[in-house]
């Protein structure tokens, strides 16, 4: 019977092993890379395929996205150390500044413009808070119809980081941009609201994963609006 157990608990961490390296995503293709921030477009399958891609988006319809994204962060009797910039941010904030917007948003419409049906463009950004401590905040965007789909997995998250529990392994960020490092505590929202559409939440949920933010926005009537 104890054998029998032993052989139980070996196959159910099989099952978890295999399950993570096929979530891994394959990386295809770079449309941008410095020392601090990439833009690769990747096929993975936590957000599945035949996406509207390649996809007709501007980088005015994309800088509007990205001005509309709020992070909504919990209050803390312990101040975190302030990032460079941002010492006087309110909870509820932008979740990029102007001239972040103004890097990202030509990369990432670049990136759905080149797109295929089963990739999506992924981000990986990394700061200095302050130095030599480095924190990333990443994720992707990928286009079903008229709706954009934009994933927040990181926010200005710590790199280092203990092991996945679900493997066991320190994960590396870089490679999976939309992998949550450690549980999120911020919440993602949009300005305004009416652009946004329901997300339907998955039944399943894997308990070991760390829970990543996504919205879904209607892209296409924001360039011509004011979002803030």
């Amino acid at each position: 019977m104890k054998n029998s157990g032993l052989v139980v608990l070996l196959g159910i961490a099989l099952l978890f092993g295999l399950a993570a390296c096929q979530n891994r995503p394959l990386l295809t293709e770079a449309i941008y890379e410095d020392q601090s921030l990439f833009v690769r477009l990747a096929v993975d399958q936590t957000v599945g395929g035949d996406h509207s891609h390649p996809a007709s988006m501007t980088t005015e319809e994309m800088t509007a996205v990205l001005s509309g994204l709020m992070v909504e962060e919990p209050s803390s009797l312990i101040p975190s150390v302030p990032f460079p910039g941002n010492e006087k941010e309110p909870p509820r904030h932008p979740a990029f500044r102007m001239e972040e917007i103004a890097l990202l948003a030509p990369l990432l419409a670049k990136g759905l413009n080149t797109a295929r049906p089963e990739e999506v463009v992924t981000f990986y950004w990394m700061t200095q808070q302050p130095a030599p401590i480095e924190h990333v905040t990443s994720g992707g965007v990928f286009v079903e119809g008229e709706e954009l789909h934009f994933i927040l997995s990181n926010y200005r998250s710590p790199t280092r980081y203990p092991p996945d529990p679900e493997t066991m392994r320190s994960l590396d960020g870089r490679s999976t941009p939309l992998q949550p490092l450690v549980p999120q505590e911020t919440r993602l929202t949009f300005n305004p609201t009416t652009a946004l559409v329901p997300l339907e939440q998955g039944f399943f949920k894997n308990p070991f994963r760390s829970k990543r933010q996504e919205i879904v926005v209607l892209f296409q009537a924001l360039a011509g609006d004011t979002v803030r």
